[in-house]
């Protein structure tokens, strides 16, 4: 069993093909999805919402949960209405998370005090509704500046919460690692795992610890070798599963089934919807 924790299947890219994508999926033996709900900005952040009640309850599909957020290429189009907005969507029963919120110093979509006070923002939006923050963070060329930004801002407007969060697609230090388990938060690894340059990424892999980790695909990005220049899409994280279980000589299925339960605890998930029992504290 695999769970993809983090997939964008509601562009382009998929219209022409997408059940098939979640067909291969299950067949594949993913069970659930994450679906990313930033769109292409505030007006179209319920996406995951739609995907979610457009193919949840039928069993050819993987189950779909859903997040919320304004991602930072698009903070420039952050305002109050789209604010009241990401809380409404946030109530409804298959929303866990929220984000992908963060950084990006590599593109500079919009400018970066304005991703900053977004991205806090976001922060306190998610803190009244109960849910865990899911990160981006993307450094300019040669710099660690977004993760010390970022780092700093977690600290400083998230950790005294108490809440927690993932640092999805990571791409970071081992040393970012450790800053970010020292803050509560999940490591989420995807297929950049696996290309030839990304030892960065494998030797975090191998310090976090295992009840501390998710895969994902990022899809349609990243896709992993052996598909590295296709589109990506969910069936390919066991891709990633298997560069993880050779760091840490296990099988595979065991990666995939220690990040399926961690997946199910942070986002306090129980049979088939969201459990308010599970204390805050239980990672």
């Amino acid at each position: 069993m695999f769970i993809d924790s983090h997939a964008h299947l509601e562009g382009k890219r998929f219209d022409a093909d997408r059940d098939e994508v979640l067909i291969r999926a299950k067949a594949a033996g993913v069970t659930t999805y994450l679906a990313i709900g930033n769109g292409d900005g505030p007006d179209t952040a319920d996406c995951g919402i739609r995907l979610a009640e457009q193919y949840n309850g039928r069993p050819e599909y993987p189950e779909i949960w859903a997040s919320v957020g304004i991602h930072p290429h698009e903070a420039r189009l952050a305002n109050e209405a789209a604010y009241a907005q990401l809380a409404a969507w946030a109530r409804h029963p298959r929303i866990v998370a929220w984000g992908e919120i963060g950084l990006d110093y590599f593109y500079d979509h919009s400018p970066r005090e304005v991703q900053k006070e977004v991205f806090r923002r976001q922060m306190e939006l998610a803190k009244a509704a109960r849910l865990p923050i899911i990160i981006h963070c993307r450094p300019s060329d040669n710099s660690d500046n977004a993760w010390d930004d970022c780092l700093s801002l977690i600290t400083e407007n998230w950790a005294p919460t108490g809440s927690h969060g993932i640092l999805h697609c990571f791409t970071g230090s081992v040393e970012h690692a450790r800053r970010a388990l020292d803050l509560g938060f999940l490591i989420s690894f995807a297929g950049n795992i696996t290309f030839p340059k990304a030892q960065n990424i494998r030797d975090a892999a191998q310090m976090v610890p295992l009840d501390r980790m998710l895969i994902e695909t990022d899809s349609p990005y990243l896709a992993p070798i052996p598909h590295r220049g296709q589109r990506n899409e969910p069936a390919f994280v066991i891709e990633t599963a298997r560069q993880i279980a050779a760091l840490q000589g296990m099988p595979p299925e065991a990666i995939g089934e220690q990040t399926s339960e961690n997946f199910r605890r942070i986002f306090k998930l129980i049979g088939n919807g969201p459990s308010p029992t599970v204390p805050q504290n239980v990672i």
